[in-house]
């Protein structure tokens, strides 16, 4: 009897090989990348905003930016003076491996040290696809639930980073941080946890911090 392979999965196998190739041309060049989810609104493109200019002193940083319309957010990150790639994906829940291959070129890969994808806005499709990164940095704040990870448990449980975005804002709203991480947690005991505000810029700098010790051991790794 035949076995029946589902769509989806040669689809995410598919994905995954191109992927690879993606890694593999980032390990070459020694670039450390980051794939950033959330829910829409979270404050992807307001962290990259903040993070970039503190980054530039040491990091060379580029992004690339997917959006189901419009190129705003790429002009957003144009302003702060990195070089930026928009992928708009005219519909679709997430970017993918072969979206990434087909507008990496645009970008400065020889004098790069850094890239920041920005995902989709969204907590379940993109947490299927591997985009050849390093690290995923998942970002929830605090204008959300603090039970989004017991809700989407496959982008919390994949997740390197947790970044919980809008702490300016705790005393407005009935978001818990600390249930917020136990139930992050749970489902991924390593991840490392950052509150930050980019309204009033707290937590910023150590977050800074981390992403430039990560990028340069990279670096040093591959010397």
């Amino acid at each position: 009897m035949k076995e029946i392979v589902p769509i989806q999965q040669k689809v995410v196998a598919r994905n995954d090989d191109l992927a690879a190739r993606l890694a593999g041309l980032f390990a070459d060049r020694r670039i450390y990348v980051f794939n950033l989810l959330s829910s829409p609104g979270s404050g992807k493109t307001s962290l990259l905003e903040r993070l970039l200019p503190r980054l530039s002193a040491q990091l060379r940083c580029g992004v690339i930016e997917g959006d189901v319309q419009t190129e705003n957010d790429a002009r957003r990150i144009a302003r702060v003076g990195a070089p930026v790639r928009q992928i708009i994906t005219c519909g679709a829940c997430h970017l993918d491996a072969q979206m990434i291959l087909d507008h990496i070129d645009g970008l400065p890969l020889d004098n790069l040290d850094v890239i920041f994808i920005e995902n989709v806005g969204n907590l379940v499709c993109p947490s299927s696809y591997w985009l050849g990164e390093d690290s995923r940095l998942v970002i929830l704040s605090t204008t959300e639930g603090d039970d989004k990870p017991a809700k989407y448990p496959a982008v919390f449980r994949k997740a390197d980073l947790l970044v919980i975005n809008k702490i300016d804002l705790l005393p407005h709203t009935d978001f818990d941080p600390d249930q917020a991480v136990r139930y992050a947690r749970g489902l991924n005991p390593d991840l490392v946890v950052f509150p930050v505000s980019c309204r009033t810029g707290d937590g910023l700098d150590v977050l800074a911090a981390w992403i430039v010790d990560k990028v340069l051991k990279k670096k040093d790794s591959s010397s």
